[in-house]
């Protein structure tokens, strides 16, 4: 069975920074893309959660424009663990951020963690 499990959430004020982990188990870790996803206040769908950052299973990363420069996400296998580091965080980046794990050979396959509040004060 495939576990998920982001921490390192909390409350942070402008211009500081907050490190997420998302530790993984019963999955082939090297085999997934990891993702990072955020979903604002008052957004409960599914389908409404923002893409944030990822990193394939080879260390290709991508990211929003609206966390660029700001934001690093990397991954370290041997604890099958992604992490995402915050930096320069604003108001409007408060969100419940969830991890996402997707199968390098199906991109419909997928699951997601449960999600970590992060909330920055002005």
């Amino acid at each position: 069975q495939v576990h998920i499990v982001e921490s390192g959430g909390g409350v942070v004020q402008s211009a500081g920074s907050l490190r997420l982990s998302c530790a993984t188990s019963g999955l082939i870790f090297t085999r997934f893309t990891m993702g990072w996803y955020r979903q604002a206040p008052g957004n409960q769908r599914e389908f409404q959660r923002e893409f944030v950052a990822s990193i394939s299973s080879g260390g290709w990363t991508k990211y929003a424009e609206s966390v660029k420069g700001r934001f690093t996400i990397s991954r370290e296998n041997a604890k099958s663990t992604a992490y995402l580091q915050m930096n320069s965080l604003k108001p409007d980046d408060t969100a419940v951020y969830y991890c996402r794990a997707t199968s390098d050979y199906d991109p419909d396959d997928y699951q997601w963690g449960q999600g970590t509040q992060v909330t920055i004060s002005s």
